[in-house]
């Protein structure tokens, strides 16, 4: 049974290019830079509120197993992303033991740092894709693999209704097709 927490369930994955998208969305969910540092300009504070971190065995995952390299266990990391005290973004982050090894044995012990802060401050980041998703037609989610040091993981974000996204875009019911 998948461990998947049921705010971060989106089951039509697309790639980023196949999404019918807004203007103001695409420039959301294809932000190739850091979510944290452009969620920073949107608020006076931002924080990361912890929700879970500890391995997990490869059958606690479902559909992501087919993302990442095949593993025993998998570093597992769920936060609530919040700014000025507001939940904006639900966040999950899996790494394969196997790749927790130089720079990426730091992704372990974050705790309430923003992972983008850490994945910016490296030269050794590239990003194999992004793909973008739905849940319940109203919140946009985007997942990315990412490689540090040429380690992959997979990162997934859910964008909660008072996300700025939406505010920006005044467009929160409009999601498109997916």
């Amino acid at each position: 049974m998948s461990d998947v927490q049921p705010w971060l369930r989106v089951y039509d994955w697309l790639p980023l290019e196949e999404a019918s998208l807004s203007p103001g969305y695409r420039s959301w969910l294809s932000e190739c830079g850091s979510m944290t540092a452009r969620c920073e300009r949107h608020c006076r504070r931002f924080t990361v509120h912890l929700q879970r971190e500890a391995f997990i065995a490869r059958d606690e995952l479902s559909e992501e197993l087919t993302q990442l390299p095949d593993c025993a266990h998998y570093w597992l990391r769920e936060v609530t992303l919040c700014g000025d005290g507001v939940p904006w973004i639900q966040g999950r982050t899996l790494v394969p033991e196997t790749s927790l090894s130089g720079e990426m044995r730091t992704l372990m012990s974050l705790g309430t740092v923003p992972l983008g802060r850490f994945l910016f401050s490296t030269d050794t980041l590239a990003r194999d894709y992004i793909q973008v998703g739905v849940q319940d037609e109203t919140l946009w989610a985007r997942r990315s693999r990412l490689r540090l040091e040429g380690k992959p993981l997979l990162l997934t974000e859910l964008f909660l209704a008072d996300a700025p996204m939406y505010v920006e875009t005044n467009d929160f019911l409009g999601c498109g097709n997916v």
